[in-house]
């Protein structure tokens, strides 16, 4: 059960994956690794865009923002289920618990948003090719990328004063391996409705309409591309955007198959994998997919990180 004193947890007891000993030490390579890598990966892109004139756009500055955000979203649970697999104690306290889930929430609502900023500047490079440069100025990616940060730690900072109200009794067993929104109001002994109605509202805001921005702007495109005359021009129109695609798919079906059912989180296992997707492999996949699917990033890196300068330049996009 914990420590309670007085009749309120003062910590948290975080189930974590129980295994068997070695099934323990082979997870645990496993996160160690990815982990180290999703640090290496957007360490790269960052550099890559900081150190390359060539990629000093709008398209390029989201994509740092979001390598710089997913490295702190990996800092966030990863160490602390490596230290869990290393001591085998789950536990936290009530106050390390809170500042984990405020910094979850706020940095998976700054990605949400940020995904629907970087679909709408695909929507007016591909829609608006003329004015692009005009509709899309510096200023205003500078702005859209502040206010994809500010909405998304407000939006968390708005959930967490109704949540860390709520009175927790025990029991203070957390069947996840981190502290998360519907583990923590499960466990509570207070009345969650309203602590519900402002989660249920605000993930309508940060995730449905990010959600319908990015739909509508890819409809947009969609019809976009189809009038261009030429196979050729229309693939090379459409392939500025699989990268943000594929992200985006990831990233969004497994966030909604996971909180579509907030209440069966806690009941069944097969869910906190699912949260493996999108807390851990997509920070690790994304930087893979950005350069993989495209030749402007990887010939900026060969010339700017290692020193290879001989490489063609490509032509913008």
């Amino acid at each position: 059960m914990g420590n309670v004193s007085g009749g309120r947890v003062e910590e948290f007891v975080l189930l974590g994956f129980p295994t068997s000993p070695p099934l323990q030490l082979l997870l645990f390579a496993f996160f160690f690794t990815v982990y180290l890598l999703t640090l290496l990966e957007n360490t790269l892109i960052i550099s890559t865009v900081w150190l390359s004139p060539s990629l000093h756009r709008p398209m390029y500055f989201f994509l740092g923002h979001l390598s710089f955000l997913e490295l702190w979203y990996v800092n966030v649970t990863i160490p602390r289920l490596l230290g869990a697999f290393v001591t085998q104690d789950g536990r936290v306290s009530y106050g390390g618990c809170m500042a984990q889930l405020y910094f979850f929430i706020a940095l998976a609502c700054t990605e949400c948003v940020l995904l629907a900023v970087m679909a709408y500047d695909r929507y007016l490079a591909i829609c608006e090719p003329l004015r692009y440069p005009s509709l899309m100025s510096p200023s205003l990616a500078t702005r859209l990328a502040a206010a994809s940060w500010g909405s998304g730690f407000f939006s968390s900072m708005m959930k967490l004063l109704f949540i860390s109200r709520l009175y927790y009794c025990g029991p203070n067993i957390i069947n996840h391996f981190f502290c998360d929104i519907s583990p923590l109001l499960n466990l509570t002994c207070s009345d969650k409705e309203q602590a519900e109605l402002v989660d249920f509202l605000l993930a309508l805001l940060m995730i449905l309409l990010p959600l319908v921005a990015v739909v509508s702007s890819y409809a947009a495109i969609m019809v976009a591309v189809l009038r261009i005359p030429t196979a050729q021009d229309r693939h090379k129109a459409f392939s500025t955007c699989t990268s943000h695609l594929a992200v985006v798919i990831i990233y969004y079906s497994s966030t909604l198959f996971t909180y579509a059912r907030p209440r069966a989180m806690y009941a069944f296992d097969y869910n906190k994998v699912i949260s493996v997707l999108y807390t851990v492999i997509v920070p690790f996949l994304n930087p893979a997919i950005y350069c993989l699917r495209n030749k402007e990033v990887k010939d900026a890196f060969k010339k700017t990180v290692l020193g290879r300068r001989h490489y063609p330049r490509d032509a913008p996009d």
